[in-house]
């Protein structure tokens, strides 16, 4: 459980202010909050449940180890051109 809330928390606090939740607000305004609400949840959980499957099929064929570095080599990278102004 206490897995469940970290991943919770994580994720809810990265989504704060990014662009679904402007979509969101947008789509509110035009189509009402339910729609805009169940369109959205339908979305993210498409979105989701397909990063979720991809994730374990990448952790069944590549080392976690050779998973970390990419990881850190792509945040490394997308550091280095928001710096210089390329992102």
């Amino acid at each position: 459980m206490e897995e469940l809330f970290a991943i919770f928390a994580a994720i809810f606090l990265a989504e704060l202010g990014d662009k679904t939740q402007i979509a969101t607000m947008a789509f509110a305004s035009k189509y009402g909050w339910k729609t805009a609400f169940f369109g959205a949840i339908l979305g993210l959980a498409a979105v989701n449940i397909i990063g979720a499957l991809a994730g374990e099929k990448m952790g069944d064929v590549l080392p976690l180890s050779l998973i970390h570095k990419i990881a850190g080599a792509i945040f490394i990278i997308f550091g280095v051109l928001m710096i210089a102004g390329k992102l």
